[in-house]
Parts: C-alpha cells; structure tokens; sequence
C-alpha cells in the first residue's frame, strides 16, 4: 500500500460509477495521478481490505476537494466506517494508494463516543481534547459556532442527543479543519434536528471553505447541500447528485417545508444486488432483465 503526502497540482476522477458500477464489477487498476487540482484534499485509488477472509473494502477509490460535500451511504457492515479510518490513516488497507494534502488538518466526528457519564466533563473541558492548545476563546468560539455556546459549563452526561452532536462538531471544529470528517453525526436526533445539523453543516462549508466527507446511515434521504452521494456496499456500487426533497409534496407534508429544503432524495441506480454474504451479483442472475435500486 502507498501512501503520498505529496503537493498537489491537478485532478483525475477516481473512477466514473455515476449510474452504475460495471456488470463485472473488475476495475483496472487506476494509480494516483502526478496531476491534480490544487484544491484536491485526499485521494484513494484501488483500496482493498479484508478482516479475517470477509471482504470490507474492494477497489474502492475517490476524491475530495475543498469546499465539496460528499455523503457516503450505504447498509450496516457496507464498510461506511472502515473507508473513513482507511483514509484518515487510521487502519491500513491491504492494497491501495492513498494521497493527503501535505499538511492536512483534519476535524474527525466518529461515529461514537465512549464517554464515561460517572467522570465529571465539562463540555469545555471535552471541545479542548480535540486541541490541546486551543485557548478558552476559541472553544467559545466553536461552540458558540455550533449554537452551543450556553452549554459551555454543562456537563457531558447531562446533554440531550442533539446537543451532544453539535458539542462533537464543535470538538471536530476547534481544530480548524481544512477537512471535516462526519461519521453519522445526526444519529441519534429527530428529524428536526437532522435538518438543522445539516443546515448547520452546509453553512460551515460555506464559511470555512473546508471540504466535508459525511457518513450517512439512510440510504435515499440525505443531505441536500451535499455535491456527490456515493452508496458504497464493499465496493462503489454507484454515485450521483442528491435531487431537493422539498421539490416533492408528500416529503414537504411529511417534513415541513422548512426542514425539507435541507434533505435531498438519492436515487440509486444498480445494476446489481447483493447476495446475503454481500457478494454482487448480475441483475440478470436473479431473474430481471432490468438494472434495479437496492
């Protein structure tokens, strides 16, 4: 496995899946090109992983530039996770490349927390740990960012699940992140909630300039501001761009019109299922003569 931390100077999409993803599902292999833009932040071509003899990550490859938003969906166990600590060098693939700007700061949320809710914690005291250094005024500053600034001297066992998601964000944000990294940051929350986190979300991208990878654990609903959706299940089954679910009444009447404008409706376009070991198997293997979403 190679990994760069080279400059960078141009850009090649990883590979084309937007509406399907091969019927034999056997990518060349694609290196890491000498070009690429200058506001790419992490690239990964071919990766591969196995735990055990099971199959997590096969030929998966992508890009991510500042300012873009990409939300990877995708079914329990499809890998969502191990991609995220592959790329942020946390877990190292079997096979694969992986490129980080030189220098990349980066601003993790995982996806949980073990915090032990008998240890007093203020909230302060927790949105430091993602910094060592940072003064007083700037965990203010994070969490007053977050809408959380009233929750500075509350403990940690106290939050609601809303709240506890915005004081990560804020313990994400402290560090001044040139990469934003979300592993599911609304579970847990109403759909209320959801929207204005992903509000809340977009309007960081659009302030700080820093490039989102979100984790998202529905696989039609998302993110309305995100630039790509990518449904990954083991390998990259498809990508595309979300469509506004405020364009659809029954969506409207269910969220409100006002929490609506901030989801998108993914549709997905397979040309293949997965069997129960989550291997893909040809549409025309199950008996459809159509490609079909899963």
């Amino acid at each position: 496995m190679q990994e760069r931390t080279d400059r960078p100077l141009g850009h090649v999409p990883a590979h084309s899946h937007d509406g399907d993803c091969g019927h034999d599902h056997a990518h060349a292999h694609t290196p890491l090109p000498a070009i690429r833009s200058e506001r790419t932040l992490v690239s990964a071509r071919n990766l591969n992983l196995k735990i055990g003899s099971r199959p997590v990550l096969q030929e998966v490859g992508l890009d991510l530039e500042a300012g873009e938003i990409v939300t990877v969906i995708g079914p329990n166990g499809a890998g969502k996770t191990t991609l995220v600590r592959v790329l942020l060098g946390l877990q190292k693939p079997d096979a694969g490349e992986i490129w980080r700007r030189d220098g990349l700061v980066v601003g993790y949320a995982p996806q949980r927390f073990d915090i032990d809710k008998s240890i007093p914690m203020t909230v302060a005291r927790f949105v430091a740990m993602g910094r060592a250094t940072a003064a007083n005024a700037e965990i203010a500053d994070a969490l007053k960012e977050v809408g959380a600034g009233r929750l500075e001297e509350r403990q940690i066992s106290e939050l609601s699940g809303g709240e506890l998601q915005r004081v990560i964000l804020a313990r994400a944000l402290v560090r001044k992140p040139q990469l934003l990294v979300l592993d599911e940051p609304v579970r847990g929350v109403d759909y209320s909630g959801e929207a204005e986190l992903y509000t809340l979300i977009g309007t960081l991208r659009s302030e700080h300039g820093m490039g989102v990878l979100l984790v998202s654990h529905d696989l039609h609903v998302v993110m309305a501001q995100s630039d790509r959706v990518i449904c990954l299940n083991r390998h990259i089954c498809c990508s595309g761009v979300p469509e506004s679910v405020a364009q659809h009444p029954e969506y409207a009447r269910l969220f409100g019109p006002q929490t609506a404008r901030a989801f998108g409706l993914y549709h997905h376009q397979h040309d293949h299922r997965h069997d129960l070991t989550g291997a893909p198997q040809p549409v025309r293997a199950l008996g459809r003569d159509k490609p079909a979403n899963e």
